[in-house]
């Protein structure tokens, strides 16, 4: 018991002394670990070779990651802020450097009327690479072992930030020059609004030139009052006259001229009469409307035929049987929905649309334009007839049109037809089931303005009826719009003789580029297009041809003061 209670003491007073003594070892063991990571961090900065470079510190061998991480932590502490800052600048101006040199190739090789920059490129680029070698940055910032001063490094980043700013100015000003994608969408942008004004041009051209076209110049306008006035002075010396046996006779050479043009149609008779071999055997029929029938009578009257060439002037209403009740275009022309297609609006629908104001021109509503469809019936008698238009110039005899066999055929025309132009797919609705089932959207078209018809021919082929039939369906314009060659290429399908080109010359009323050799050669050239000879528009190469054969004896155009 005594023994029992005598260990449970010496037990009890030993535990804590254990207790202290383990912690007093930890502790031992701790500072030690402590004191040895020290030395060896010291020992690490102290035994690298003095003449070793920043950038060649030789640290302990060790592995595992966390070595790795010691390794990245004594780089840190031994690498120069300002090092890095100065490779940073010198990174910098290399890139712009390289830019620059780009930049300056890039124009070499387009070669590009830019001397002066390339110039300023190339001495950018060389200040670049020269700024670095100044002797004030070379030693101090170029020599290993040396510590960089702070306002040295300071200075040279100023002017290397100088030169950049410098360079990027000029690539941001030459940028556009050279970056193809933004020279394509300026390119592309400049013909946009180019093409914009060329429109808006061409829309005012054509404007302008309608309206010079339609207008009556003053001249002509004075020559027809000056003629009505010497019928209205002297009543007795322009009594009508009998009709002659000569303008039916089968046997002669008869020409149809329509047009309410006093002196074009003069032109047009003189120079047929002067280059025809046997002019006597030459009848002129000349048809005009009722308000110019006495100026066109007058002017025959005072000044005849020249060569003992036979003319008739006659007026439209003279032909009875050309009314609204037998001729479609009348009968259209008194509807309501054609005097609002003409008058109403016109102004509006000039400016919307300048390429449509052609056919809307008046001169459409003139019977004058439709007579050529009504040659059998005016001339009965006759076998034959020369249709020419008042704005072509005759140079050459014409005797021989009357002897071309037109195998059968009732029109003999000058195709005009090249490649895909002048086709009938450009005069008539093809997407109108009537025209595409009919006829053939790559049939050569042909010129109206001078036509030799084969009358005999035209009867046996019924082509007025034929005329009648489509004028008819067209009423709402939708198989053609208007004028007079869609219903003639209509009507003469199948039924036109192709004449040698040299017979008709024609543009010189709108193009300017018909060769001259053509124009010599020709046996009629035609001034076909707005350019009429007569007006101040007129294309001066051309004007002279039609000129020559005016009348200028005739008191009344010096009078009128023509300008000619």
């Amino acid at each position: 018991m005594a023994v029992a209670l005598r260990g449970s003491r010496g037990g009890g007073s030993n535990g804590p002394s254990m207790g202290l003594r383990s912690l007093f070892s930890y502790r031992i063991f701790v500072s030690a670990m402590f004191s040895l990571l020290f030395l060896a961090t010291v020992s690490v900065l102290f035994t690298t070779h003095p003449s070793a470079s920043n950038h060649d510190v030789t640290l302990p061998t060790t592995s595992g990651n966390g070595n790795a991480y010691v390794q990245r932590t004594f780089l840190a502490l031994k690498s120069d802020p300002l090092k890095t800052r100065l490779d940073l600048i010198q990174r910098q101006a290399n890139d712009h450097i390289t830019l620059v040199n780009a930049y300056a190739a890039y124009a070499r090789k387009l070669k590009l009327d830019i001397s002066k920059q390339l110039r300023m490129f190339d001495d950018l680029a060389l200040n670049f690479t020269h700024l670095p070698l100044k002797p004030g940055y070379n030693s101090a910032l170029s020599q290993p072992g040396t510590n960089i001063d702070d306002d040295v490094l300071k200075q040279f980043e100023k002017e290397v930030k100088d030169r950049v700013k410098i360079a990027r100015l000029m690539i941001s000003e030459s940028k556009e020059s050279y970056d193809n994608q933004l020279k394509i969408q300026k390119l592309k942008d400049t013909i946009f609004a180019v093409n914009e004004l060329l429109i808006k041009a061409k829309k005012n051209g054509q404007l302008a030139s309608l309206i010079s076209a339609r207008s009556i110049p003053k001249s002509l306008h004075c020559l027809a009052m000056r003629l009505v006035e010497e019928r209205i002075s002297h009543p007795d010396r322009y009594r009508e006259e009998d009709p002659k046996p000569e303008f039916e006779d089968p046997t002669l050479f008869h020409y149809a001229i329509f047009s309410d043009n006093v002196i074009a149609v003069s032109v047009v008779v003189r120079s047929v009469v002067k280059n025809a071999e046997e002019p006597w055997k030459h009848v002129f029929h000349v048809v005009t409307d009722r308000m110019n029938i006495a100026a066109m009578k007058v002017w025959y009257r005072m000044r005849p035929v020249e060569g003992g060439a036979h003319l008739e002037v006659k007026a439209v209403e003279d032909y009875q049987f050309l009314n609204s009740s037998y001729v479609p275009v009348l009968k259209q022309f008194e509807s309501a929905k054609s005097r609002r297609f003409y008058f109403e609006n016109r102004a509006e629908n000039e400016t919307k649309d300048s390429g449509d104001t052609k056919f809307r021109n008046p001169k459409y509503l003139s019977m004058l334009n439709h007579l050529s469809f009504y040659l059998p019936e005016m001339y009965p008698k006759l076998h034959k007839i020369l249709f020419l238009d008042d704005d072509v110039v005759v140079q050459k005899d014409l005797t021989g049109l009357w002897r071309i066999d037109l195998d059968g055929k009732v029109n003999g025309a000058v195709e005009t037809c090249f490649g895909s132009f002048h086709r009938y797919a450009q005069y008539l609705n093809f997407s109108h089931p009537l025209i595409k089932n009919r006829f053939n959207p790559k049939a050569c078209a042909w010129a109206y303005g001078m036509n030799i018809f084969d009358l005999d021919a035209w009867r046996r082929e019924k082509c007025t009826e034929q005329y009648h039939y489509w004028q008819n369906l067209n009423e709402n314009r939708t198989l053609w719009k208007l004028g007079t060659l869609p219903p003639g290429l209509i009507t003469f399908y199948s039924l036109t003789k192709s004449l040698d080109k040299s017979w008709h010359v024609l543009g010189l009323g709108y193009n300017p580029s018909v060769s001259m050799d053509l124009i010599r050669n020709a046996a009629v050239i035609h001034y076909n297009g707005n350019m009429k000879p007569w007006l101040d528009i007129a294309m001066n190469q051309y004007k002279s041809l039609w000129t020559k054969y005016v009348d200028n004896d005739m008191e009344f155009v010096q009078m009128c003061n023509f300008g000619l």
